[in-house]
């Protein structure tokens, strides 16, 4: 790579579009997290239906196409990295401070994007090759991720501003076809790069993209024409599942215990509604069930509350909740068919939850008891 290429101008423009897509992946990666571990002030509205299916395809995607553009960053900037002195005369301590603060900034900026994007990557693909909860893991990074940004934005904005200014020399140089590739060709690269990944993978979240996203895990069929995360021999919940004294507890002002044949006798409702999974893949599917607001009307819930709903299974999302207004909604149903039979016990036999514009993972399978909360 020729001089003119490792130029500050270079580097701007291609932390630019970088910084660019580590915004969107920290916003929508925001939102992701809150959904799945609420806090007491978030509101999520229940419509549009697909609304999280496009904050989360945007999420990966986003993450998909700043993995290029880092590799070429890394490669424009590296030998500044390494380059002495580390920090700078003490007698100079403006100077040295703003240095020191750089290279604190560029460390723990390189180290928590390699771990970001790696860890998410493999997060799409379902491959856990560590022992700590992704989760939580990839939200605490995250923020170390934005405070090294903005430390960094803020130490060489100067530097930043500059490059957009200046006419260099450099700039004419490069325009000598014995000069090598020129800055425009390289960020046209990068771009291009980051734009055949975001196809390579975009088609799990927009249906549209679906047979052009090679990379794509998760754009295959499963049963019922649906994929599947969590298998239930994984969950370990079948003998639950199919015991013939299986009963749907409700439990609010009033406790009601439904029979599998009583929850089919109830007023049943088909809609059309997406499973949007974290992972970032997407699929539509026609569901049949009872409105979970009529369910709560047997236990003489009042309109407002929020339901608890509780799996067969056993694990950190056996148990979910949902917010009040995606109980009122006229589409969030318990499950008893999918795209016209019988729930597959891998989707969530005998009932399942499925509202709009929720994380798949929260879309409680196996359901068995729902609580109405205060």
């Amino acid at each position: 790579m020729t001089a003119a290429l490792r130029s500050t101008r270079l580097a701007a423009y291609l932390g630019t579009a970088l910084g660019v897509a580590v915004s969107v992946c920290f916003v929508t990666g925001l939102l992701s997290h809150w959904l799945q571990h609420p806090p007491e002030w978030f509101f999520w509205p229940a419509r549009p239906a697909w609304l999280f299916q496009l904050t989360q395809g945007v999420h990966v995607t986003c993450g998909v196409a700043a993995i290029p553009l880092t590799l070429l960053k890394l490669a424009v900037v590296y030998p500044k990295l390494f380059s002495r002195p580390v920090i700078g005369s003490w007698r100079a301590p403006v100077a040295a401070l703003r240095r020191g603060l750089e290279r604190a900034s560029i460390a723990v900026l390189v180290i928590a994007m390699v771990f970001e994007l790696s860890t998410g990557l493999l997060n799409i693909a379902q491959w856990y090759p560590w022992r700590f909860f992704f989760t939580t893991t990839h939200y605490a990074v995250a923020w170390v991720l934005a405070g090294a940004v903005v430390v960094h934005v803020g130490v060489k904005l100067p530097d930043i501003i500059a490059a957009y200014r200046r006419e260099s020399a450099a700039r004419q140089s490069v325009s000598n076809p014995d000069a090598g590739p020129s800055r425009r060709a390289v960020l046209g690269a990068g771009l291009a790069a980051a734009a055949l990944a975001t196809v390579a993978v975009g088609g799990q979240s927009f249906p549209p993209l679906r047979k052009l996203s090679f990379l794509a895990p998760r754009s295959g069929d499963g049963p019922q024409d649906l994929p599947i995360n969590r298998t239930a021999a994984a969950a370990r919940v079948g003998p639950g599942a199919l015991s013939p004294d299986f009963r749907l507890s409700l439990v609010g002002p009033r406790t009601v215990d439904l029979t599998l044949d009583e929850l089919r006798a109830l007023p049943q409702r088909t809609v059309r509604l997406p499973i949007a999974c974290v992972e970032g893949w997407t699929r539509w599917a026609t569901w049949t069930g009872v409105r979970v607001k009529d369910l709560a009307a047997l236990t003489g819930a009042t309109d407002g509350a929020a339901l608890r709903f509780s799996s067969i299974e056993v694990g950190p999302y056996a148990v979910s909740t949902l917010p009040a207004e995606h109980v009122r909604a006229d589409d969030s149903l318990l499950a008893l068919r999918l795209n016209g039979a019988v729930l597959d016990l891998d989707h969530g036999f005998p009932c399942r939850l499925i509202a709009p514009s929720r994380p798949g993972v929260t879309q409680t399978k196996w359901v068995r008891r729902i609580e109405v909360l205060s």
